[in-house]
């Protein structure tokens, strides 16, 4: 198999400021062009050490994808680096320059002589041309070994990637394998349980397929992966663990696909049913709209959401009881009941769901520790919560809360008769 490195520059990604989403995104396309990725380099705006990882990477792998570093700021050196490492000088790119023109005049900007020279491409590369940014993108052979440079901009480095390099790559490696991958997306089940439900999967990896299993606060991505000759070839040998896992993981599947969304299944369920939804977030602070709103065409069933953060909202908007909110408090199983309901009425949905809890790191009773959570339904006048404690990180018990809810809602309209996590329901 052909072997890939990439590289990423920038000491933005060595101490946090930038979340390094390129080398994982990039990963994943070259596997699934049949490359094996074998190093992933994350490399300061150093001269020295981008010349040394380059060389060492052009010489070591059959392709090598560099990003980051071709801006217009002092900092900005790979262009420079690639261009000593081929001893080649500089040309201006008339094609480069004039669409950095004729962006800046769109945009009403002046032009700088730092932004000019972003036309400036070292004589002996193929420019890849970049039409989603400023900075052109470069492409080197060296017997047989090739090179992409590209910019450090994500959607700008995604489009040469997909656009340009992936079909050169195809064009030159055509004796790639090709890997099929493919995505189970699970929700109200622990990985632990997850894993002692579907068994030992030992047989499946010894016969070449890949199994990973990728848990997050949303839940467990199961992945599995193959390749072969041709994609049937590939897509053949996962055949028998795909059936097991359709079996064994039941109720808990929620969809398939790598950016399937549980509020993606929820919506349609909504739409197909013809009904709405409205929400009350108290701990979630709009995070729970907020995701249903992510989908395209959310309107058909979404009426709106009320983030009663405070009392007097909750009371005032959505006609939770005062006496009960102060005899048992705002995180109270008659609160979520209350709050469901009434968002529900207010906003003439069919359904209301709520969220109230203490989210953290602070606040927490011993009654009542941090991470508690009430969650209330009303669901065409079925009327019960939920209950859950969940962490101390205050991010994670948001996220957490927002998918119990959109995967109680999915279960109670497919007829599902458990809860998530094995909740129990409260009812009024």
């Amino acid at each position: 198999m052909n072997k890939a490195h990439i590289i990423t520059i920038g000491n933005e990604l060595l101490i946090g400021d930038t979340v390094n989403t390129n080398a994982s995104w990039i990963g994943r396309i070259l596997t699934d062009s049949g490359f094996d990725v074998e190093r992933i380099f994350t490399i300061p705006d150093n001269y020295e050490i981008i010349k040394k990882q380059i060389e060492q990477s052009i010489e070591q792998a059959d392709f090598t994808v560099v990003t980051g570093g071709l801006g217009p700021t002092h900092d900005d050196i790979t262009k420079k680096v690639v261009a000593d490492i081929f001893e080649t000088g500089m040309i201006r790119n008339k094609l480069v320059l004039a669409h950095i023109k004729e962006i800046f005049k769109k945009r009403g900007y002046r032009l700088s002589k730092s932004n000019l020279e972003q036309a400036d491409v070292p004589e002996k590369c193929e420019v890849l041309f970049n039409k989603r940014g400023t900075a052109p993108g470069m492409w080197f052979e060296n017997n047989k070994r090739y090179l992409a440079v590209l910019p450090g901009v994500p959607h700008e480095m995604k489009y040469l990637m997909r656009e340009i390099v992936q079909p050169k790559l195809f064009k030159f490696f055509p004796e790639s394998e090709m890997w099929v991958t493919e995505y189970f997306k699970t929700v109200g089940i622990p990985e632990s349980t997850l894993s002692d439900r579907i068994g030992n999967l030992e047989e499946f990896v010894n016969n070449g397929v890949g199994i990973a299993f990728l848990p997050n606060p949303a839940g467990v991505t199961i992945r599995i992966s193959a390749s072969g000759t041709d994609k049937t070839d590939a897509g053949n040998k996962l055949l028998k663990i795909k059936e097991v896992l359709n079996h064994k993981i039941g109720d808990y599947l929620y969809g398939k696909g790598k950016n399937l969304e549980l509020a993606d299944v929820l919506g349609e369920l909504l739409a197909e049913k013809n009904l709405t939804i409205a929400a009350a977030e108290s701990c979630t602070g709009g995070l729970l709209t907020d995701k249903l709103t992510d989908i395209p065409g959310s309107s058909r069933y979404l009426k709106g959401g009320i983030i009663a953060y405070a009392n007097e909202i909750k009371t005032g908007m959505l006609n939770v009881d005062e006496q009960l909110l102060a005899r048992e408090g705002a995180v109270s199983r008659q609160v979520a009941l209350q709050m469901a309901k009434g968002v529900a009425e207010y906003c003439r949905a069919d359904i209301g769901v709520s969220t109230t809890g203490i989210a953290g790191p602070g606040g927490g009773t011993g009654d009542k520790p941090v991470g508690t959570v009430w969650m209330g339904f009303w669901i065409n006048g079925s009327h019960f919560a939920l209950k859950s404690i969940f962490t101390s990180n205050r991010l994670v018990n948001k996220e957490r809360t927002v998918m119990v809810v959109l995967e109680t809602l999915r279960r109670h309209l497919l007829g599902i008769k458990s809860y998530p996590y094995e909740l129990k329901p409260h009812l009024p």
